[in-house]
């Protein structure tokens, strides 16, 4: 006797939405992120020689930056530059997210590992990203420099003193800083939002680029006190830690980057495989 076709049930709901697979925001409180800082301390105390290369290589370049610009009397570029250098800390931090990884699984964690994650990055979704930044960032240069057209127009500035003498004691100088300063906060919230968490995310899992920023910007909005407080307390800490020729990035950047990677983990549920 042959047997019976199987039943379908014709009913039965099929999932063939390709954005089913999307990653899951969850809703954190101020406490999930203080334990965000807690671990990305004690994973910076665990493994110390990663961070400390990896910041000291991130604080050598932004000296790098700021003596190129003097030695080529572009001095009015060193405060746009210097704060625009701040939105490539994600990227620097991407080594970090793997020694966190690594000793989230219990694994002690090793250079060729690490570059060799790094390294990786380059043919995956992360070059992207790094696109996305690098666009914002030359719009936020232009912006820069429409504005001193406008407001001081390009005059010689023989150092960086005489700039800061412009902008702090002319009326022309201030109207430049305040709105300079609001379009660059603006420009910062926007990054901040598509970046937060698509980095990490894009590193832990093979996502394109597009969800990766999307599911970010869930994130920022499904928690806004939290986020939104954690992206204030980092731009404030890499304000700081830049002041003494960017040298405090040192210590800042791997504390930044290991609590980076366990707020990703509190807020984005892993992606189905």
């Amino acid at each position: 006797m042959s047997e019976s076709p199987p039943v379908v049930d014709e009913e039965a709901p099929v999932r063939t939405d390709a954005r089913s697979a999307d990653p899951f925001v969850r809703e954190i409180t101020v406490s999930d992120v203080n334990e965000a800082w807690a671990q990305g301390l004690r994973d910076f105390q665990t493994a110390p020689i990663f961070g400390l290369v990896f910041g000291g290589f991130y604080a050598l370049a932004g000296i790098a930056i700021v003596a190129s610009v003097s030695a080529l009397g572009l001095s009015y570029l060193t405060y746009p530059l210097a704060a625009g250098f701040a939105l490539i800390g994600p990227f620097a931090a991407v080594g970090l997210y793997e020694v966190s990884r690594c000793l989230e699984a219990g694994l002690a964690p090793s250079w060729s590992r690490v570059l060799g994650v790094v390294v990786e990055q380059r043919n995956r979704q992360l070059a992207w990203l790094a696109f996305v930044v690098l666009f914002i960032f030359v719009v936020w240069m232009y912006i820069i420099q429409l504005l001193l057209a406008l407001f001081i127009g390009f005059h010689g500035f023989a150092t960086l003193k005489d700039l800061l003498s412009i902008l702090t004691t002319t009326p022309e100088g201030v109207a430049f800083l305040v709105l300079g300063n609001a379009i660059g906060a603006f420009l910062s919230l926007i990054l901040f939002a598509l970046t937060v968490v698509s980095i990490p995310l894009v590193l832990d899992h093979e996502i394109d680029f597009v969800t990766a920023m999307i599911t970010s910007v869930r994130a920022v909005v499904m928690n806004p006190a939290p986020m939104l407080g954690w992206g204030f307390t980092v731009g404030v800490l890499l304000a700081l830690a830049s002041l003494p020729l960017f040298l405090g990035l040192v210590f800042v950047l791997p504390i930044l980057g290991h609590a980076t990677w366990h707020l990703y983990r509190k807020v984005v549920d892993p992606v189905p495989e």
